[in-house]
């Protein structure tokens, strides 16, 4: 049993929204700040967002910023992705992931090496395609 599973991916057309949703387990969520993390075919890791434990502050990727917006819910051990205003380019593979005591530089710098977090999922296909 996985520690995260994302879900509500799939098929959109450009302009169109999505939700992501990430159930944590099997750890304690509400310590953790999470990431949201995208992976498109041939290309590398990227980082979308991400959010501290508390919920309060949010980070986001120039390229997602305005469109998408991250948060959680503690009492539902989940993190979410609403995403908007879809675009081709934002097909990719989205994975959650959790990390402890992260800075706004480890975040934007660091968010998209596999190394920085303790957990993530298997991920939720995105398409974006009319």
């Amino acid at each position: 049993e996985e520690n995260l599973a994302e879900s509500g991916g799939g098929l959109v057309q450009p302009g169109g929204s999505l939700r992501l949703s990430c159930a944590a387990s099997r750890f304690t969520f509400s310590n953790f700040d999470m990431s949201w993390v995208r992976q498109a075919p041939g290309k590398g890791l990227e980082w979308v967002s991400g959010i501290k434990s508390g919920g309060t502050t949010t980070y986001y990727a120039d390229s997602v910023k305005g469109r998408f917006t991250i948060s959680r819910d503690n009492a539902k051990d989940t993190l979410y992705l609403q995403m908007n205003s879809l675009k081709p380019e934002d097909t990719a593979m989205y994975y959650c992931a959790a990390l402890l005591g992260a800075t706004e530089g480890d975040f934007v710098k660091y968010g998209g090496n596999w190394d920085l977090y303790m957990y993530r999922g298997q991920g939720t296909q995105v398409t974006v395609s009319s």
